[in-house]
């Protein structure tokens, strides 16, 4: 019986041997099945991103030629004479006395970063604007736009077309190029001019933080006189006509001066102060503004008379009421 038993625990051990060796063996072949599975994934993953790879490899080798500069056909005979008849077409007519040498000196250096016969082209159109402002601002217009459309980048031309601009009542024209201007230059040589055109344009209020954030000691005496003027004004805009007068009284505001801003100034402050009620201090700086205005460039004769007359009357409209 012992040996028997013996046996049967054998043979069992061997059946059990025999049944892991099995499962080891399939275990061993499912793995190996599961890594060839694998390697197909990813050799079919490879040859997948490949294709993509080389498909958008393709595809932006042809976007690049697409975006390769192709050549021009050269410009005829026949389309240059065509261009420049439409260029004459469009610039206004010049008048026949005008000469490329009638412009400033300090304006035609300026000009000379353009090609010669470009330059004398803008610069004869800048004298024609400069000879029609005061006549024909219209034209004096046409005349500024074209250099402008010849020249952009040069500030004076730039500065022409502002200041023929503000001549002909064209704010919003006259802010954009003297901006422009004030950004080329870094120079606030025309801020009290635009000022005065944002107070054209309703705007009183940005007129006076342009005065009080401008660096007075970096302008002209002239330009600093122009820019409390428009503050005035400004100042008179909102209803403030005290400050108005307060603003411009100062060391330039003495009956004798004689500077080449005192007419001006004097004027100012005269109409100030008739706006304030103060009509016969008025009177008496219209009648200052005009003894200084030796080129009659005001009408402060003209105020002063008014004003007195006005005073006149209603004194005799006063006395024949208390004697009636």
């Amino acid at each position: 019986m012992a040996g028997s038993g013996a046996a049967d625990v054998e043979s069992g051990a061997g059946d059990r041997r025999e049944s892991v060796e099995a499962a080891e063996r399939q275990e061993r072949r499912d793995a190996e099945d599961r890594g060839e599975r694998q390697d197909r994934y990813n050799r079919s993953d490879r040859d997948n991103r490949g294709g993509r790879d080389n498909r958008d490899s393709r595809n932006d080798r042809r976007d690049r030629r697409d975006e390769r500069p192709r050549g021009k056909r050269p410009v005829t005979v026949e389309e240059q004479d065509a261009a420049l008849a439409r260029e004459l077409l469009e610039a206004p007519e010049l008048p026949e006395d005008i000469e490329f040498s009638d412009l400033d000196e300090e304006v035609r250096r300026e000009l000379r970063t353009l090609p010669k016969g470009l330059a004398e082209t803008v610069g004869k159109h800048l004298v024609a604007a400069g000879g029609l402002v005061d006549e024909d601002p219209e034209a004096a217009l046409e005349h500024a736009r074209y250099a402008k459309t010849k020249a952009s980048r040069v500030p004076i031309v730039r500065e022409g077309l502002g200041l023929v601009a503000y001549h002909a009542g064209n704010w919003q024209e006259a802010l954009s190029e003297l901006r422009a201007v004030r950004r080329m230059t870094r120079s606030d040589e025309h801020i009290a001019i635009i000022a005065d055109a944002e107070r054209a344009l309703g705007r009183p209020e940005r007129a006076l933080d342009l005065a009080k954030e401008t660096d007075k000691e970096r302008l002209t005496k002239a330009t600093q006189v122009e820019l409390a003027i428009v503050a005035a004004g400004a100042r008179r805009d909102l209803g403030q006509l005290d400050a108005a007068v307060v603003s411009l009284q100062g060391p330039d505001l003495q009956a004798a001066k004689r500077d080449p801003w005192s007419a001006r100034l004097f004027y100012a402050y005269a109409d100030n102060l008739e706006a304030a009620g103060r009509k016969e201090e008025a009177v008496q700086w219209f009648l200052n503004a005009a003894e200084a205005d030796a080129e009659d460039e005001t009408d402060a004769a003209e105020r002063a008379a008014d004003l007195a007359n006005e005073a006149n009357a209603n004194q005799a409209d006063g006395s024949s009421e208390s004697d009636d």
